[in-house]
């Protein structure tokens, strides 16, 4: 296959000044060029193309058919040009491109993405996609390169994936309406060892399990899930018909069903962690930008 004529700025440059003026001096004091300089500029282009582009006299330089076709094209190939190198700076400085963010459901109340939203105010070239799923899978999307970033909670350590702190809560406990705890304004964690829990299946991750739970746990034991369930409003809408009990996080309660009664923890230290997951090698101006959102 015949190769294409290879045709750099400069020359494409050079060629529409001189085919603007129609005159090699002025051309030349455009470009702030000698005059024989634009003569080798214009000769390389001719000759990388293969046809003549000017036809020229001692008194007189003008276009030919061929020039003339270019003279169009030269523009719009400049014009696009300046348009890419602009983009590929903009890329590079985080104003513009891509950016995948992950979330979980129950982080929403505490503002993720409203930070989402202010980054969008302040970078509009820069286009945001969303995308919802479980911590774990959040996470590992990150890991995988198909996420830039995801507001997770409680998530298991995983190689080549940093966690930033975004915001700290603790849990409270959730009873149908006829429990035996339901007109209580607080409850104990253990006292609820013996009932049946509603929860997360395991794959949500050891670590959201082992935090949920640590306020209940007592003595060596821990709560009995019996029922599984793969979003906090399903797990409530179960713990309002009576199928068990669980406990969560506070944000996390806050779309439960009036069949289910919220009880603080009494004196339990504990919390759940929301975070942001990055790729730990990822340090594009554009994750820099995003944090400076927050302000």
């Amino acid at each position: 296959m015949e190769r294409a004529p290879e045709v750099d700025l400069r020359q494409l440059r050079a060629f529409l000044a001189l085919a603007d003026e129609l005159h090699f001096g002025r051309a030349a004091a455009d470009l702030g060029i000698a005059q024989p300089a634009l003569s080798q500029l214009i000769r390389r282009i001719e000759v990388a193309l293969g046809v003549d582009l000017f036809a020229r006299t001692s008194r007189s330089v003008a276009l030919t058919p061929a020039g003339r076709v270019l003279q169009g094209r030269a523009r719009s190939l400049l014009a696009q040009a300046r348009r890419d190198l602009d983009e590929t700076v903009q890329v590079g400085r985080g104003e513009a491109g891509r950016l995948d963010v992950g979330f979980v459901v129950s982080a929403l109340p505490l503002g993720p993405i409203e930070r989402v939203q202010r980054f969008r105010a302040r970078y509009p070239a820069v286009r945001v996609e969303l995308t919802e799923g479980f911590s774990s899978r959040l996470v590992a999307a990150v890991q995988r390169g198909e996420l830039d970033l995801a507001v997770v909670r409680d998530p298991d350590p995983v190689d080549g994936v940093r966690f930033t702190r975004f915001r700290s809560e603790p849990f409270v406990a959730a009873v149908p309406r006829d429990h035996r705890f339901a007109e209580r304004s607080t409850v104990r964690g253990p006292e609820l060892l013996d009932d049946p829990f509603v929860f997360f299946p395991a794959e949500a991750g050891v670590l959201a399990t082992e935090r949920n739970t640590a306020p209940v746990a007592a003595g060596g034991r821990r709560p009995v899930i019996v029922q599984e369930a793969t979003t906090w409003a399903t797990v409530l809408h179960l713990v309002g018909v009576g199928l068990g009990v669980t406990v969560l996080p506070e944000s996390a309660a806050l779309a439960a069903p009036d069949t289910v009664v919220l009880l603080p923890l009494e004196g339990s230290p504990h919390r759940s962690e929301l975070v942001w997951a990055a790729r730990a090698d990822d340090d594009r101006e554009v994750l820099r930008n995003f944090a400076a959102a927050a302000d």
